[in-house]
């Protein structure tokens, strides 16, 4: 504009002069045209990348694998985040795609676990009204009647399924309470109350995949155990072969070996106890 408005130079050098302003200006067009050009093939390129996430997130949409697609999705709206920006045109269009699919899965996963919550919570209640039953079984019953019935509540505390994580451990402690205290009135073994306890506690591990492992552990540490008791038991039983009791020093080693047999003996029996405890949790 204003080139055209100053009007005419000396004309021996007006088409010189032309021609100098011309090639700069086109050296100029050229390159915003090179610029451009460079702009929408990235501006394709980057449209085609979310298009590629549009279809990854409406894959995953309607997965109810929460714990394994939660992480998918928050991954892909991550990258969408870096890629840049698309053709005006179709920025809207493929933004709406994009987010419809994503809130979709998200809205399922809050539905989801808003009836996990509420079946939690519903189960606590079951749970307290079930330990409740516990403390107050019948005094007056037989103690074998009343053995029959505290396993009975025990297997039903335990069907009941999760609770609330933060209550979690309160209500398995008042469980335990509720039980030793019954254990103790009716005078229960104390082997009978160890492997009750720990049928308890191999019950709530196996509900959960995150527990799992730690329940082949202890099958492990169980079966290094047995191994080692086992190892000592024929150790005291070969020292009681060479000892005689010919003298007072020699009864009291010797009543003391017997005394560590069968210590040994109702350890290991325990033990078997505890892994069949396992391996049928494990089965079912």
């Amino acid at each position: 504009k204003d080139w055209r408005e100053i009007g005419y130079a000396p004309r021996k050098v007006n088409a010189k002069i032309f021609r100098r302003y011309r090639a700069a200006c086109d050296r100029f067009f050229n390159a915003k045209n090179d610029f451009y050009q460079s702009i929408r093939g990235e501006l394709e390129e980057n449209l085609q990348k979310k298009i590629e996430l549009c279809e990854r997130a409406e894959a995953m949409k309607d997965s109810e694998d929460w714990r394994e697609t939660t992480p998918k999705m928050i991954a892909i709206q991550h990258e969408w985040k870096e890629i840049g920006m698309v053709p005006r045109r179709n920025a809207s269009r493929i933004w709406r795609r994009f987010i419809a699919a994503c809130d979709h899965f998200f809205e399922q996963k809050k539905v989801h676990t808003k009836s996990i919550r509420e079946k939690e919570a519903e189960n606590l209640k079951l749970k307290t009204e079930v330990t409740d039953k516990i403390k107050n079984i019948d005094t007056s019953l037989p103690a074998e009647e009343a053995v029959e019935i505290l396993k009975e509540l025990m297997d039903e505390w335990h069907s009941i399924g999760f609770v609330p994580f933060r209550d979690k451990d309160r209500s398995y402690n008042e469980l335990t309470k509720a039980v030793d205290a019954q254990y103790s009135r009716l005078n229960i073994d104390k082997s009978e109350r160890k492997l009750d306890s720990f049928k308890s506690n191999i019950s709530e591990m196996t509900k959960s995949d995150h527990s799992r492992g730690q329940v082949f552990h202890e099958r492990n540490k169980l079966m290094r155990q047995f191994e080692r008791i086992k190892s000592e038991l024929q150790t005291y039983e070969n020292n009681i072969g060479f000892l005689t009791t010919s003298s007072k020093k020699g009864n009291t080693l010797l009543d003391d070996l017997h005394n560590k047999v069968e210590q040994n003996k109702a350890e290991l029996e325990l033990i078997v106890k505890k892994i069949e405890a396992i391996d049928e949790n494990i089965e079912d």
